[in-house]
């Protein structure tokens, strides 16, 4: 018998994988995003991360409206 273990990434995780390009996928609606130099955009709900990975520290702002 296999054992399963959980797997569950937090959104911390997910938008560093969204910003590196190792996810395509927007964690608030799970539609593909699309890349603009610094920015992650979401053209389904209007997600927009922008930030950059460097040396560990991670400044990230994210705008999105509900509706």
């Amino acid at each position: 018998m296999t054992d399963v273990t959980p797997f569950a990434r937090t959104l911390d995780q997910e938008l560093l994988a969204l910003l590196r390009g190792a996810s395509l996928e927007c964690p608030m609606c799970g539609e593909f995003v699309l890349h603009d130099g610094a920015a992650v955009r979401c053209p389904e709900c209007g997600l927009v991360a922008h930030g950059k990975l460097e040396q560990n520290v991670f400044p990230l702002k994210l705008d999105s409206q509900a509706g």
